[in-house]
């Protein structure tokens, strides 16, 4: 089983990146963002998104009523279905799922979060959470009848109401619960990068024990992504490749060794 984690950036070649679905040979399931269409959508609707900082370091977006609109209809809705088309156009029976769907990602609304603004400490809430369990009986069900589920967010938290949440906290989720060999995650860079300034820069390997400590040495939503892959590498996983999702191949050129392997 593989998951494929397509990110949210506006460069994605997504036509390539189904290409690359349509050839493969082993059972995969999708699970996708879309930040870059969610700030353009936001932004033509008259409010732009707040970026917070929890006491710990780690940033995430502040969700409100409007940005859960924004994401319903960018995530959920444009980009979502137009993945759907473009996998049934490559000849691939994909069913596009958000997490509210069948509470196929089930998760628990934050009882708030701790930030810091002024020098004071200050608890947030708003509409976000944690995934905390995966439907696996709709999962089954649509696989084992030949369908492919693209999932995305939002998730449902316990109350049944949709909660924004972090797709790399869903792919941990997921790859535990389906017992996933491999986890793709397509980027807007070759790899890992030691420099984010210089493209040449690709770390070609990493160990579990070297990302606990680069952990860090990052900041911002880099370290929350180096979080969640700390978590995802503690598991029953065999590898972890960060790759390109801007080439014509990215699959296929990740598998054949290209990006960055965590094994």
């Amino acid at each position: 089983m593989i998951i494929v984690k397509i990110g949210g950036g506006e460069s994605l070649n997504l036509q390539a990146i189904v290409n690359d679905l349509a050839e493969l040979e082993r059972p995969f399931i999708v699970i996708h963002g879309a930040n870059a269409l969610r700030d353009q959508v936001a932004a033509k609707m008259g409010f732009e998104k707040t970026t917070i900082t929890s006491a710990s370091g780690y940033q995430s977006v502040f969700s409100d009523d409007s940005t859960l609109d924004a994401i319903l209809m960018t995530y959920s809705g444009l980009r979502n279905k137009r993945l759907v088309e473009m996998c049934q156009r490559a000849g691939i029976n994909a069913v596009g799922l958000s997490g509210i769907d069948g509470r196929v990602i089930q998760g628990q609304r934050n009882s708030g979060i701790r930030v810091i603004e002024n020098g004071k400490k200050m608890l947030k809430r708003d509409l976000s959470g944690k995934p905390k369990s995966i439907n696996n009986d709709l999962l089954g069900l649509l696989m084992s009848n030949g369908y492919t589920p693209v999932l995305t967010i939002p998730i449902c938290d316990q109350d049944g109401c949709a909660i924004n949440s972090e797709n790399d906290d869903i792919v941990c989720e997921l790859q535990k619960s389906l017992d996933a060999e491999t986890v793709i995650q397509l980027i807007e860079a070759p790899g890992f990068l030691r420099d984010a300034d210089h493209p040449d820069s690709i770390v070609p390997k990493l160990s579990r024990d070297e990302l606990a400590t680069r952990e860090q040495q990052v900041s911002g939503r880099m370290k929350r992504k180096m979080h969640a892959l700390n978590k995802l590498a503690m598991g029953s996983i065999r590898e972890i490749i960060i790759a390109d999702g801007r080439v014509d191949h990215p699959i296929h050129d990740a598998l054949n060794g290209g990006g960055t392997w965590i094994t």
